[in-house]
């Protein structure tokens, strides 16, 4: 009898120390979803941000041409309402780099162009970040059905024409 106190005994204690028995169930949910959280490659969106225009039910690859499509056609059309000179020996390529928040709205985070454009056209940058900002109504970007920031480049080419 005194070996089955012992035995008992080691058995109460070790079930009183696994730590399975004081997390509570909120607790084990919470720590499962951020181990989740952990390995969603967030940098990867499911749905790209959409102009009104664009179809949502597109698959992937077709939103973001859609997205790439109506946003070069809004870059032209008030380009094109500017008279620029350029040099043929100014490289004529324009980076523009912007985020689009989780409300849609657009913010540029940099313009990576030839610094003889700046001497050209020194309201180049006025013009790109007004013109983003005039983009037509956008939906945010989605990772697993949830608004998330996105960050984009998209090149700006200048004819001379």
């Amino acid at each position: 009898m005194g070996c089955m106190r012992k035995f008992l005994s080691i058995l109460i204690l070790c079930s009183c120390f696994s730590c399975d028995l004081f997390i509570s169930k909120e607790k084990r949910t919470q720590e499962l979803v951020n181990q989740e959280m952990l390995t969603i490659d967030w940098n990867d969106v499911d749905n790209y941000p959409l102009f009104e225009s664009c179809d949502e039910t597109l698959a992937k690859s077709e939103q973001r041409e859609c997205f790439e499509s109506e946003l070069l056609k809004h870059f032209s059309t008030t380009l094109q309402g500017f008279e620029f000179i350029i040099d043929t020996k100014v490289n004529k390529t324009v980076i523009v780099d912007f985020l689009i928040d989780q409300e849609g709205k657009v913010s540029v985070l940099r313009i990576e162009k030839d610094k003889a454009i700046d001497v050209l056209m020194p309201e180049f940058n006025g013009i790109v970040s007004q013109s983003l900002k005039n983009l037509p109504p956008l939906a945010p970007a989605l990772k697993r059905g949830i608004p998330v920031n996105a960050k984009f480049r998209i090149p700006i080419v200048l004819n001379s024409d």
